[in-house]
């Protein structure tokens, strides 16, 4: 198996044995700027043999073709195994190894959960609005297991110091949990700064999952890493991973 390029994430996280994990960024690809280079979205007005060619460098390092969704910032979730073409969610599940689960990302965040029985695992696309109407809820309750079981990542996103939003966001969190008033600090015009990782981790806890790993890795402030919609307005997409292990054919890949 070849070397990926050595600034891709792959988590090191308590379930590594059976839930393969990994990050694409925004090196290692063939399209042109502004989507330079490793794009791997077809709806960013990027030339399209471009991103089938980027897709294929990064199905090198997948058990299988990976499970592509259209992302709509909503709370739909689908099981993994059973998507056969275009569908409209933001976070998909599975229970058969070699199914990977996918989700895009240029500043929303993606949140990767794994079972420690190596039972099920799922990806959630996690914007503002996503995150707000539930949708690391109807994750966890689509994985039906126990979500103390459960461990998350938290993959790259728009930091806290990115991140400027509208008191209409910071209603949106605080009216359904108080205490996530710490997540936001205030700017000059009534406008917000949010912080994504930290509200991530309040839904998750409130949910019950205690072990949250990864997290502050800001896309905004790292062009030369990360694709950032916020930062760019014309930008690609990069992507996260996870499927289940099979021992025999999928081994613990290293850490490049």
């Amino acid at each position: 198996m070849p070397e990926f390029p050595g600034d891709w994430i792959v988590p090191e996280w308590p379930v590594c044995d059976h839930a393969g994990a990994l990050i694409t960024t925004r090196t290692g690809g063939t399209s042109p700027p502004p989507f330079a280079s490793l794009n791997l979205g077809f709806r960013v007005q990027d030339d399209r043999g471009a991103v089938s060619r980027n897709r294929e460098i990064v199905r090198r390092f997948l058990p299988s073709e990976p499970r592509w969704l259209n992302q709509v910032h909503g709370t739909h979730v689908v099981q993994a195994d059973h998507i056969t073409g275009d569908v409209d969610a933001d976070a998909s599940f599975s229970r058969v190894p070699g199914t990977v689960c996918t989700v895009m990302i240029a500043d929303c965040l993606p949140v990767l959960l794994a079972d420690r029985s190596g039972q099920v695992v799922a990806a959630a696309h996690a914007g503002w609005r996503g995150l707000a109407a539930g949708v690391i809820e109807r994750t966890l309750e689509a994985m039906e297991v126990a979500p103390g079981n459960l461990v998350a990542f938290l993959g790259p996103a728009i930091g806290p110091d990115w991140f400027e939003v509208g008191p209409e966001v910071r209603e949106a969190f605080v009216l359904q949990d108080p205490n996530a008033e710490a997540a936001f600090v205030p700017l000059a015009g009534g406008k917000w700064l949010a912080d994504l990782f930290r509200l991530a981790r309040q839904r998750l806890a409130r949910a019950g999952v205690t072990t949250i790993c990864g997290g502050g890795l800001c896309t905004a402030s790292d062009p030369a890493r990360f694709f950032s919609h916020r930062r760019d307005r014309v930008s690609g997409r990069m992507a996260a991973f996870i499927w289940l292990r099979n021992q025999a054919t999928d081994p613990v890949r290293p850490i490049y």
